[in-house]
């Protein structure tokens, strides 16, 4: 799906799962479909040479996967972990595989039904982010919840081809 089909109106009407968590006090989400496990922290393998922004790898069910701090992709400083912090473990499709990919997150609160037809794209002015990792703004109640557009993240991270399940309503 082209990214044009992915963020059209169709595909973001109606209601779907998404996890939300935190990071650094603000409050963000991802498509519950991406989520494959939360973990507690485990070792993590600090890689040499690797970039800031993914600097380790962890062994997941066997498997030696990345994990990315979405802090600092955001300009957010990078912060110690505490007992809430976990790791979220989501697949996305890089150069035409399934991924998996452990994201940091400061606290992981709980899949929430999200009305996707109230959501709204980024404001073009008066963001501290760049407008273009973040997907969409969702509500939770009155808190706004910031969609990060992994599709972006990934591909400015040296990740170009990364896919990722666009917005869509659970059937």
């Amino acid at each position: 799906m082209s990214q044009t089909q992915a963020h059209g109106p169709a595909a973001e009407a109606g209601e779907i799962e998404m996890l939300t968590f935190e990071l650094q006090g603000e409050a963000f989400a991802l498509e519950a479909d991406l989520v494959r496990e939360i973990l507690d922290l485990v070792p993590e393998t600090e890689v040499p040479g690797a970039a800031p922004f993914v600097p380790a790898v962890i062994n997941f069910r066997g498997k030696v996967i990345p994990v990315a701090d979405l802090r600092l992709a955001f300009g957010l400083e990078r912060a110690a972990t505490t007992l809430d912090s976990r790791i979220v473990v989501i697949e996305l499709e890089l150069d035409g595989d399934p991924t998996l990919i452990g994201l940091r997150a400061d606290r992981v609160h709980e899949v929430a039904r999200v009305d996707l037809g109230a959501a709204e794209a980024p404001p073009a002015i008066g963001m501290r982010w760049r407008q273009d990792y973040v997907r969409r703004v969702a509500r939770r109640g009155a808190e706004p919840l910031i969609v990060p557009d992994l599709d972006c993240i990934f591909a400015a991270r040296g990740a170009a081809g990364a896919v990722v399940t666009p917005l869509r309503p659970n059937a």
